[in-house]
């Protein structure tokens, strides 16, 4: 029987890179499940927001593991995003992953980035690596993010060596968000083993010429969530103004059913 990481990896493929969604809540995983993707991953974004907590400051650690817990029992794959994974040592980080992998994840995404605009330092990050990777036995995708192109400044000159340190202490995906460059993405893409994982902006890079590039995994990161708060707030400007709600809007059935999706 295939594994869960096992099945969310090989997800990843060349010239049909895995196209991941992310969810903020039970509601927002179980439709997308519904639409037919395979996998879902999690937003720090959304999962704050809507608790009204600060993003990537480490402060929900309760209200991450408590979705991951529910997300799993759908049945999709879920890739939880653990900002920097919540402490500073790697055994505290290392223990939340074997939680959520006992939980029935099927993935990790940790970051470099700092609460105050820094990187993490690089022999830490790689210790954090391999202490999921060992702690689990394998048994998570761990994907290792540097936000070299995401933090304010000119952090961007070691994108690459970032990369290949968190290749070499076991990561099975690296993330850049932030990347647009299409050639730098290229370039990127053939010089390192593990899949490259390039966030989605609507005016960045089209799906299609990232897979050209070669990405294998494309993120939705915060957009779906940004984009459902946008369609709240325009659902009720219709009302108020007396225009049609936009098409395609759930019925309350449609949604009540969702709550019924665990696998």
């Amino acid at each position: 029987m295939t594994l869960r990481h096992e099945e969310f990896r090989d997800l990843h493929r060349p010239g049909a890179p895995l196209l991941l969604p992310n969810a903020w809540d039970h509601a927002s995983a179980a439709a997308l499940a519904a639409a037919g993707f395979r996998a879902v991953g999690t937003t720090s974004l959304g999962v704050a927001a809507a608790a009204g907590l600060p993003d990537g400051v480490g402060g929900t650690r309760a209200e991450t593991v408590r979705l991951a817990r529910g997300l799993a029992r759908l049945d999709v794959l879920v890739s939880v995003d653990i900002e920097g994974g919540f402490s500073d040592r790697p055994q505290d980080v290392a223990a939340l992953a074997v939680e959520l992998a006992e939980a029935g994840v099927a993935g990790v995404n940790i970051e470099d980035g700092r609460p105050d605009g820094t990187l993490a330092d690089l022999d830490r990050q790689r210790a954090v690596i391999r202490s999921v990777k060992e702690a689990t036995d394998g048994r998570l995708f761990v994907n290792a993010r540097t936000d070299t192109h995401w933090l304010p400044g000119d952090h961007t000159a070691g994108t690459e060596d970032r990369l290949r340190a968190y290749e070499q202490a076991g990561a099975d995906g690296l993330f850049v968000p932030g990347l647009r460059d299409v050639r730098v993405i290229a370039e990127l893409a053939s010089a390192l083993d593990a899949p490259l994982n390039i966030l989605y902006a609507p005016d960045g890079p089209t799906l299609p010429e990232l897979t050209e590039a070669g990405v294998r995994r494309v993120s939705c990161g915060s957009l779906l969530f940004r984009a459902a708060l946008h369609g709240a707030v325009a659902a009720a400007e219709a009302v108020r103004q007396g225009t049609p709600l936009p098409a395609g809007t759930p019925s309350y059935a449609d949604t009540q059913a969702l709550s019924a999706s665990f696998s």
